[in-house]
């Protein structure tokens, strides 16, 4: 069954697929921003947000960005990892570490296998134009690797804060 919600010129088509709280993290092994390969379960045992975002270099993308590696010290504080993933390439993703001084891990998850586990890749709708892409979307997961809060649709501007304000409920 495909929901379909609007929000101002934005239509994103929902699949009754996304993960759910309670659930674990799907696993996955895919690259870094250095092209080391990493495991979901390498963060398993801490906590952490898992954030996915459509591309690199996009306003939204970097707003995100900026404002997680501006909260970065108050995650690291509190034991918290941040972990973004996008379709992009480990070059892209090097470039925008450069660029945006992000400090936490980037994964490129160019088959897009770890967003469809997560239920955020699926048909989108802007200014009548229809393509396949990722739904900006973070999970928070616990010590024992299980989401707690899924944010199924972001707004990047104060997101990081709202985070951190979560994680420490």
């Amino acid at each position: 069954m495909v929901k379909i919600r609007s929000f101002y010129k934005y239509y994103f088509f929902e699949f009754n697929n996304m993960v759910e709280e309670g659930d674990s993290v799907p696993k996955f092994t895919i690259n870094d921003s250095n092209g080391n390969k990493v495991k979901s379960t390498d963060f398993k045992g801490g906590k952490h947000v898992i954030y996915f975002y459509p591309k690199d270099f996009t306003p939204g993308c970097s707003t995100q960005a900026d404002e997680f590696s501006s909260e970065y010290n108050k995650f690291k504080k509190n034991e918290i990892e941040i972990i973004g993933i996008s379709p992009d390439n480990v070059e892209s993703h090097k470039k925008f570490c450069n660029k945006m001084g992000i400090k936490y891990v980037l994964l490129s998850d160019t088959e897009k296998e770890v967003s469809k586990a997560f239920g955020v890749w699926g048909m989108k709708k802007f200014m009548g134009r229809e393509y396949m892409g990722v739904t900006r979307s973070s999970f928070l997961v616990n010590e024992k690797g299980k989401i707690f809060k899924i944010y199924p649709k972001v707004k990047p501007a104060g997101h990081a804060k709202q985070v951190l304000e979560d994680f420490k409920k």
